[in-house]
C-alpha cells in the first residue's frame, strides 16, 4: 500500500471551528519511550525555532530508568519570552503508543495530534486534529543501520512539524549542524529523513489548525545552553585544575562537559594537560580527592546531587574546620533519600549550609540562571581560596539539564584570587607565622602550600581542636576563639559576593 493510499484510508479529522492564527505563542509536548533517542529531535526543533529569532525553551520530564518508560519533552514557544512550563499544550507529538490515549486526553479542544500512521489507536477525541505520518516508510527509505533506526524515526516528527508550523528547513539544517558538531554523516542522515517527512506532509496533509511560527528578531545575540554546561565552562575559566566526581543524576553532565572542554582549552604549549579529571569509586572518595587537591594548592571541585551530598558530609565538615578550599556543585533533585532522581526540587539549601556535625556554616551560592551558573563557576574558586573553605553552588535539575536562552557570558576580566598564600620568601621575611591567626581582622589566616622551601612553612592540618599555631588544643578559649574567627568569614564573604538575583 502506498503512503498516499494510506492517508486516504485514514479517517478525516472532525472540522475544527474557525479561529485566528496562533503565531509564536503555544506549546508542544513530545511523548516518547525513554531511551528512544528523542533528545536529538527535540533539541533540533528548539534550535530551529531559536534560529528563527523566536524565544523558546524546553523542559524534559523523564523517568529514572535507562529505557522503556514514558518521557515527555515540552517545548514552549513564546513571543513574549515566557519560560515557565504551561499547564496545557496545544500540540501533541504522540510517539509512545502506550501513553497515546492518556496524552490525547490532555489536549485542549482545537489542539493537534501528530502520530505514526501505522498506529490503530482509538482516536477518542473529535475536537482535535489528527495528522498521521508514515514513520516506518521513511526509516526504511533512509537506509539507516538497524541500531539507529529508532533514533532516526524521531526525525519524522521534526519534518512534519517543520511543514505544519512553517519552520524553514535551512534552520533545521543549522540546528543539526550544531547538534552534531558539523559531522557530515549524521547531519545528512537525519536531514534526509526530515526532508522526506516534510515533503510528504506537504503533499498529503491538509493543514486545518491555526498554529504556526513566523520569524522574529528576539534571539539575536543570544545563546542557548544548559546550566550544567555553563557551570563547567565557568569552572574552566575559573582555573579548575582537579575534578573528582562520581556519576549521579542530574549532576553527571557537569563532569562530562568538563571532560569535553578541558582538553580543548587547558593544554600547555607541549600539548600536555594542565588538569586532571578522576571518576572516583564513590562520592566519599570524590570529595576526599578534591579536598586533598585543594589542600595541596590546586583549584579543585566535585559535582553531585542530594544523596551524594549526604555521603560527603564528614569531609565537608573537615574542610570547614581545617580550612581547606574546595568547590562542590550540587545539582539538586527531589528527596528525601533517593527520592525522585529525575524530578526537580531545591531541598538541599539548609543541609548544604550546615553540612557537618557541630557548629558548621558554609558559603552557599544559589544561581538563578545559566549565566549565573557560569559566573558562579568562576567566583566559587575565588571565594574558596580567599576564604579557605568549601564553597557550595546549588543549582537544580531544571536549570542544569534543560536548554535556556541567555545573553553571551562575560569573559572574566579580573585575575584569579588565590587568597592569602605565603611563599618561602614571605616566611623568611616574617621570621615566624601562625596558620590560624587572624592577622587582618577578617577571620582568615595565612596558609602555605606543601613543598614550600622553608621548614617553618610546615604545619599540621587538623580536623580536631587547635590553637592559632595549629597545635592540638582542648582549651575552651582556643575553641571559642577558633569558631568566632571562622564565623567572621561569613561577614567577609558578603563583601566579596556581588548581590545578584542568584543570592
Amino acid at each position: 500500500m502506498s503512503s498516499t493510499t494510506a492517508v486516504l484510508d485514514h479517517p478525516a479529522p472532525a472540522a475544527a471551528p474557525a479561529r485566528p492564527d496562533v503565531v509564536n505563542d503555544f506549546s508542544i509536548v513530545v511523548a516518547t519511550p525513554n531511551g528512544s533517542g528523542s533528545q536529538t529531535a527535540n533539541i533540533s526543533i528548539i534550535r530551529s525555532i531559536f534560529r528563527m529569532g523566536i524565544p523558546v525553551n524546553g523542559k524534559n520530564l523523564f523517568p529514572s530508568n535507562i529505557q522503556g518508560l514514558p518521557t515527555w519533552y515540552t517545548i514552549r514557544i513564546s513571543k513574549d519570552g515566557y519560560i515557565a512550563r504551561r499547564e496545557g499544550t496545544e500540540i501533541l507529538v504522540a510517539f509512545n503508543e502506550k501513553t497515546a490515549e492518556q496524552d490525547l486526553a490532555s489536549l485542549p479542544a482545537g489542539g493537534i495530534c501528530i502520530h505514526p500512521l501505522e498506529w490503530k489507536f482509538a482516536r477518542s477525541r473529535t475536537d482535535v486534529t489528527y495528522y498521521g505520518v508514515p514513520v516506518k516508510e521513511f526509516v526504511k527509505a533512509s537506509g539507516a543501520e538497524d541500531k539507529i533506526k529508532n533514533y532516526i524515526a524521531n526525525m519524522v516528527y521534526v519534518g512534519a512539524l517543520a511543514y505544519l508550523l512553517g519552520i524553514d528547513l535551512e534552520d533545521v539544517k543549522g540546528a543539526l549542524h550544531t547538534q552534531f558538531g558539523g559531522k557530515t554523516k549524521p547531519i545528512n542522515l537525519n536531514l534526509t529523513v526530515v526532508k522526506m517527512a516534510y515533503d510528504w506532509s506537504g503533499a498529503n496533509l491538509t493543514k486545518t489548525d491555526p498554529f504556526r511560527v513566523e520569524p522574529m528578531d528576539k534571539t539575536q545575540g543570544k545563546i542557548m545552553i544548559e546550566g550544567n554546561i555553563a557551570a563547567a565552562l565557568g569552572s574552566v575559566f575559573g582555573g579548575v585544575q582537579v575534578v573528582a566526581w562520581y556519576p549521579i543524576t542530574p549532576a553527571t553532565s557537569v563532569a562530562e562537559a568538563l571532560n569535553e572542554y578541558l582538553p580543548q582549552l587547558r593544554m600547555d604549549e607541549n600539548g600536555k594537560p594542565t588538569f586532571a579529571v578522576l571518576q572516583s569509586e564513590d562520592e566519599i572518595a570524590a570529595i576526599g580527592t578534591a579536598i586533598g587537591a585543594g589542600w595541596a594548592g590546586a583549584r579543585s571541585m566535585t559535582s553531585t546531587s542530594g544523596p551524594g551530598l549526604s555521603l560527603m558530609t564528614e569531609y565537608a565538615g573537615m574542610g570547614f574546620f581545617a580550612e581547606v578550599p574546595v568547590v562542590i556543585w550540587d545539582v539538586q533533585r527531589m528527596g528525601p533519600s533517593t527520592g525522585l532522581p529525575t524530578r526537580v526540587a531545591q531541598g538541599d539549601v539548609l543541609m548544604a549550609y550546615t553540612m557537618g556535625h557541630g557548629d558548621t556554616r558554609h558559603v552557599v551560592l544559589l544561581p538563578s540562571s545559566v549565566s549565573e551558573c557560569f559566573d558562579f563557576g568562576i567566583q566559587a574558586f575565588d571565594l574558596a581560596e580567599r576564604l579557605q573553605t568549601p564553597v557550595f553552588v546549588l543549582s537544580d535539575l531544571d536549570i542544569g539539564m534543560n536548554l535556556w536562552m541567555s545573553d553571551p557570558f562575560n569573559y572574566p576580566e579580573k585575575p584569579l584570587d588565590r587568597g592569602k598564600v605565603l611563599t618561602a620568601e614571605d616566611i623568611q621575611r616574617l621570621g615566624s607565622w601562625a596558620r590560624f591567626e587572624d592577622v587582618d581582622g577578617d577571620g582568615i589566616g595565612y596558609r602555605t602550600l606543601p613543598g614550600t622551601k622553608d621548614y617553618r612553612a610546615a604545619y599540621f592540618t587538623r580536623g580536631t581542636g587547635h590553637n592559632a599555631k595549629a597545635v592540638y588544643s582542648e582549651r575552651p578559649d582556643d575553641w571559642e576563639q577558633n569558631l568566632a574567627r571562622l564565623y567572621k568569614k561569613h561577614d567577609t564573604a558578603r563583601t566579596l559576593v556581588p548581590q545578584t538575583g542568584g543570592g
